[in-house]
């Protein structure tokens, strides 16, 4: 299997360094060995992502193993559900922490791409995770032709119902995960007066059917330095007072609450 041209959705064909549409646009594998997808026109920003500094921090915390809980329930989800010849895209997949636990669980025969609006985080990915096929792209727009997976990952990326459906085939799977009520209720009250718990929505998504609801939670003891990038990854970090930062830094153990819920989908037929 191969990408769609984000300009004309026609396939692209692979050739040498290159990918190349019928309609002749092209697009450059990079030296790390993965492929830009995101049209200048299709941006949001100069360089849409995450920062550099921000994947870093996300790098140090989720190699030091705080979420490896959760990246084992995901998995085992997959390797429950997928033959082994399957393919499966993990959208938002930031520098391939995840997708690469993913590509390892599947048979010689799958294949296992995945994608992030970040070319920062993608090239970190790309050199360290050979086996995943990494591109930069829009989850709005997936590069790929329809009902071409067996299973989607949506780890907090947004992504519409719509383009989940096109490319998920008839009775495969979307595994999606959101924050619980309390996930890093301790973190946040050192931000906000006021401390308000996630919503627990109940999502519905056209086209599929929900089979499955897991919800992963532990309490971690981070160090300083562990606390101050899992601060750093989350969306909240430009609030944070310059006490708060020097906080962390000074912390010996900080504890932390983690709480997620894992939803699992059937794609329906028709």
């Amino acid at each position: 299997m191969s990408f769609v041209c984000p300009l004309c959705h026609a396939p692209l064909t692979e050739q040498s360094t290159q990918f190349r549409c019928p309609a002749g646009h092209q697009f450059d594998r990079a030296k790390e060995g993965y492929v830009n997808l995101l049209p200048v026109q299709h941006k949001r920003s100069r360089e849409p992502g995450d920062s550099a500094e921000m994947m870093r921090a996300r790098r140090a915390f989720l190699d030091a193993g705080y979420y490896q809980p959760l990246r084992d329930a995901v998995t085992a989800v997959l390797s429950g559900a997928l033959p082994e010849d399957g393919r499966v895209l993990d959208i938002g997949c930031g520098e391939g922490y995840y997708t690469s636990a993913f590509a390892g669980a599947l048979g010689q025969g799958s294949e296992c791409y995945g994608l992030d609006v970040s070319k920062v985080a993608i090239r970190y990915g790309a050199k360290r995770y050979p086996q995943v096929r990494f591109c930069v792209a829009s989850s709005h727009r997936l590069p790929f032709a329809d009902r071409c997976f067996d299973a989607v990952v949506r780890i907090y990326a947004p992504c519409s119902a719509a383009e989940l459906a096109r490319v998920v085939r008839p009775g495969g799977i979307l595994v999606t995960v959101t924050p619980g009520p309390r996930h890093l209720v301790q973190l946040k009250a050192l931000i906000y007066r006021e401390v308000q718990l996630h919503p627990n929505r109940e999502e519905r998504l056209e086209g599929f059917e929900l089979v499955q609801t897991l919800t992963p939670g532990w309490t971690m003891q981070l160090p300083g330095d562990q606390a101050r990038a899992l601060l750093q990854m989350t969306p909240f970090a430009w609030r944070a007072r310059p006490e708060v930062w020097q906080q962390l830094d000074e912390a010996q153990a900080f504890a932390c609450e983690t709480d997620f819920v894992v939803r699992v989908w059937r794609r329906q037929e028709g």
